[in-house]
């Protein structure tokens, strides 16, 4: 049984082998839901907007799931010298890919570096935020709707949010990536089973002409090198969010062996056109 339905920002699909499995798909799609109100940057009633907008100016209280992937940002920018930082909104607002909820010519922003706990449901930040978490939640919202499954007795099955996918049970499932140089095109690299993958690439942004939605955090410019607009970079792990935002610092490394892939006991893959 698969279903899809438009979320995120791209459209998501959840497969169960089990016919009659209707309501843990809907209770899945449901959680996935959650989770774009919470974490959405175009939102601004979201918990997201609500930090961006006050944490520089006094303590704001969070939810589980917020203070949850505030904290895996946190631990990932750790170990990877600062490469993931999600505190780029404002740089993506002047690129024009996103939309301009704050004022930001006012500000000096800081970044996810800036950001502190003061209790586990209380944050608080040194300096003006413009948080996008565009490159962790989806693969955090994969992981939710997974769990979601396997609550409701789900013990294989697929979640696939644009490419951002995690697999469980013991069956072994086809995974395809998308040929850099003609994008329409998939290949076939294996299979996966109990594990997760995500892919990041500038492929569509060299064919559409958009600006790089791949920011780098020590950098005043984006991606523009047109070597790597033909490349992708993909992450298997154990978990989707950890997958989804590994995918950056492959892609700003440009290092298949850096030191946190290790660490999150992750695997990258290059593809080059």
């Amino acid at each position: 049984m698969k279903r899809c339905r438009p979320l995120l920002g791209t459209f998501v699909e959840v497969t169960v082998p089990e016919e009659n499995s209707e309501a843990a798909i809907n209770c899945a799609f449901s959680e996935i839901e959650k989770v774009q109100n919470l974490m959405s940057f175009h939102d601004p009633h979201s918990m997201l907007s609500k930090i961006n907008r006050r944490a520089h100016l006094g303590p704001v209280k969070v939810d589980a799931w917020t203070a949850q992937i505030l904290t895996i940002a946190q631990d990932i920018h750790a170990h990877s010298g600062g490469l993931f930082n999600c505190g780029v909104g404002h740089r993506l607002i002047a690129s024009g890919l996103l939309p301009n909820t704050l004022n930001f010519h006012q500000h000096d922003f800081g970044g996810i570096e800036d950001l502190y706990f003061i209790d586990q449901e209380t944050v608080r930040s040194l300096r003006p935020l413009c948080l996008d978490l565009g490159g962790i939640a989806k693969g955090f919202a994969v992981d939710v709707a997974i769990n979601v499954l396997i609550k409701e007795g789900i013990d294989s099955g697929i979640v696939n949010a644009g490419g951002d996918l995690r697999v469980i049970g013991d069956l072994p499932q086809t995974i395809y990536l998308r040929n850099p140089q003609a994008p329409s095109q998939l290949f076939e690299i294996g299979t996966l089973s109990n594990g997760a993958i995500a892919t990041s690439g500038l492929y569509f942004s060299a064919r559409d002409k958009h600006s790089s939605h791949i920011i780098h955090p020590f950098k005043k410019t984006a991606f523009d090198n047109e070597e790597l607009c033909l490349e992708s970079y993909s992450i298997l792990a154990n978990e989707c969010v950890y997958a989804d935002a590994l995918t950056k610092v492959l892609a700003l490394s440009q290092n298949q062996h850096h030191p946190c892939f290790a660490h999150y006991s992750a695997q990258a893959i290059r593809i080059s056109a």
